[in-house]
């Protein structure tokens, strides 16, 4: 069998009392894009987070091509994680950079010494043209700062940046939130798009069950920090696991129960 773009094994991660992850197992094999569902607080976007380094968890290993990110030295942790690509909930572009410059940082950020010199900004805004087209938008919208963007264009412009340095992995936070149904449908077709052409391997978290299936072909789901369900992204509204179905058919009556906030 061959080694897992991603294998994460018992992953555990705790705020104080409240325990986020309780020893998540999870693969993801090479070229594969894996959808995650989970309710507001199952411990999603944490996950995430740990495999970006972002956060650091309380126990278990995180590997990248069959190497433990969390225990490889500084340097080699930033170029494991150098391969990843993120699209944030709300684009996450930064206001006081114009469009192209937006994408040209995410090209440098994103470079590493076996790609060769890394290219000037002169040079990176440049390029930025060509990979706005990539996500459906006209080069000229590179001189447009994101405040005189809408919504759809802001999330094509974080998925621009996010492909920019053509990452071997691609994680989506949240895609569709914000946006209307028929563009929520085009930005999963250009998920879908960019994910094929450049050959990554995707992890989506999502609420959006029409999304979910889009984007992915693997499925999981959390529930108060555990794996309770993998499966095909196609079998999502049909699992016959009983949380998957009440999750994805919102129904208020089943095994999953809302949690009040003292």
């Amino acid at each position: 069998m061959s080694t897992p773009k991603i294998r994460i094994r018992g992953l555990s991660k705790a705020f104080g009392s409240k325990v986020v992850l309780d020893g998540i197992d999870l693969d993801v094999e090479t070229g594969t894009s894996m959808v995650i569902i989970g309710g507001s607080g199952s411990g999603k976007s944490v996950l995430l987070r740990c495999i970006l380094g972002l956060i650091e968890p309380d126990a278990g290993t995180i590997e990248i091509d069959g190497e433990n990110v969390l225990t490889a030295p500084r340097g080699r942790q930033e170029i494991l994680r150098r391969q990843i690509g993120m699209l944030f909930q709300n684009a996450a572009l930064f206001d006081s950079m114009s469009v192209a410059d937006n994408i040209a940082f995410g090209l440098r950020a994103k470079h590493s010494d076996r790609d060769g010199p890394v290219p000037s900004r002169s040079k990176a805004r440049e390029l930025a043209g060509g990979i706005l087209q990539q996500v459906g938008l006209d080069p000229s919208v590179g001189q447009l700062s994101p405040s005189e963007l809408s919504g759809g264009m802001q999330k094509r412009v974080g998925l621009a940046r996010a492909i920019a340095g053509q990452p071997n992995i691609l994680f989506f936070d949240e895609p569709t939130t914000g946006l209307d149904p028929i563009m929520g449908a085009v930005i999963d077709g250009l998920i879908v798009d960019c994910v094929q052409k450049l050959g990554s391997t995707a992890i989506a978290i999502t609420h959006d069950m029409a999304s979910a299936q889009r984007i992915g072909n693997q499925a999981a789901m959390l529930y108060q920090g555990k794996l309770v369900w993998q499966g095909l992204a196609a079998d999502l509204m049909n699992s016959g696991n009983a949380m998957v179905d009440q999750f994805t058919h919102g129904r208020r009556e089943g095994p999953i129960t809302m949690e009040l906030r003292k």
